[in-house]
């Protein structure tokens, strides 16, 4: 997963061609919450012990070019499928370019009237956090990238992980900007 996440943040790209122009700079966005600080810890009712309810979120920063944005919520010490990825809590993409946040609880579902698309690991709707209550907490990583072109990747026919997989390697090339919110969770003890 880290890979394509750098390679669709443009950061493995091949050196251009002499008659290439460059790229402009990936711009650094500001991704918050009112519901929790970067690297602090999700409350419960984001939460798979909670209720399921997607946690309101709020960006600044997002260059002029933008056309869309995409959030990648992800289980950064969950590895699945053969261990070379991690466990996919939210994906959405094609989130309006006019988008500066979303409130609490976005309803599921494939598609939104906005043009939204969405996919986590169990279905089209967010998919909160449940880390075990043994071990440490683990880090739940909110990624939300500015993109210059709307992404066509249809939100169904796909596993998940091909979903994603997808996503990212249209996202390659496209990225202007980039934010990043880290929250913490670990289930209590019974």
């Amino acid at each position: 997963m880290g890979a394509a996440v750098l390679a669709a943040a443009g950061t493995h790209a091949a050196a251009p061609a002499a008659d290439a122009q460059p790229r402009p700079a990936i711009r650094v966005m500001t991704l918050t919450s009112p519901a929790f600080p970067s690297g602090g810890l999700i409350p419960d009712p984001h939460t798979q012990r909670g209720r399921d309810v997607s946690p309101p979120l709020a960006w600044s920063g997002a260059p002029d070019s933008v056309k869309s944005f995409v959030l990648l919520v992800h289980d950064a010490d969950a590895a699945a499928g053969d261990g070379t990825d991690d466990l996919l809590h939210w994906l959405a993409w094609n989130i309006p370019a006019t988008a500066t946040g979303f409130p609490a609880g976005v309803p599921a579902g494939a598609q939104r009237p906005d043009g939204m698309r969405q996919v986590s690991v169990s279905g089209p709707y967010y998919r909160g956090p449940a880390a075990p209550a043994t071990g440490p907490a683990h880090h739940y990583v909110f990624e939300l990238y500015a993109l210059d072109v709307p992404v066509n990747v249809a939100p169904t026919g796909m596993t998940p992980a091909a979903t994603r997989a997808a996503v990212l390697a249209a996202m390659a090339g496209h990225v202007r900007g980039k934010g990043v919110l880290v929250g913490r969770y670990q289930r209590p003890a019974p």
